[in-house]
């Protein structure tokens, strides 16, 4: 059976606080050692961590340290996708003040107030119409992640995905991989 996964595209000590608080909040394990800024591991790595986690879904963070094109991250991410036994379920594609030119369009996206809409957002989570701007910009070019969810800074937003009120933002952009993949039934 594959491992079900979910990549979130950020690396911070901050992001790595939210991701695993939410993983704890969705009874799903996480990848600690993925977080750093850039992604500290490679895809192997990082393959075989999933592998040793006692069940899923498995959160993973990929992050490229602001760097346009392919980096670290990407490269880890691509091994995870076209790995026989890893089921990717989603990508949080988290957006930066990156100097990355192109942008991408995201499935949907949660701004800062919690809203799913059908627009890209910022890193404050505040909507945006010309696509979502960041460093995992490569991450988004994979076909084979079934559902992509745009969210403002992980952990931050200007407090509104802050630790202290339970990281709402990044916990509701899983949870809407977990639905929209089929993964759980229920309501985001």
């Amino acid at each position: 059976m594959k491992r079900k996964v979910i990549i979130v595209s950020d690396g911070d000590q901050i992001a790595k606080k939210a991701v695993e608080h939410v993983a704890h909040f969705v009874g799903g394990r996480c990848i600690s050692s993925s977080a750093g800024n850039p992604t500290p591991l490679n895809g192997k790595k990082i393959a075989e961590m999933i592998f040793s986690t006692p069940h899923d879904p498995v959160l993973v963070m990929i992050d490229d340290k602001g760097e346009c094109g392919k980096g670290k991250g990407e490269n880890a991410l691509e091994y995870l996708i076209h790995h026989p036994l890893i089921e990717i379920l989603g990508l949080v594609a988290v957006a930066s003040n990156s100097n990355c030119k192109e942008k991408i369009e995201v499935d949907y996206s949660i701004d800062s107030t919690g809203r799913v809409i059908s627009g890209s957002v910022n890193k404050d989570g505040v909507p945006v119409y010309v696509g979502l701007s960041g460093d995992a910009i490569e991450l988004l070019k994979f076909k084979e992640v079934p559902v992509v969810i745009g969210t403002g800074d992980t952990g931050k937003m200007n407090g509104t995905d802050s630790e202290n009120i339970g990281n709402p933002i990044t916990l509701k952009a899983v949870k809407e991989i977990l639905i929209r993949s089929g993964y759980i039934v229920g309501e985001s």
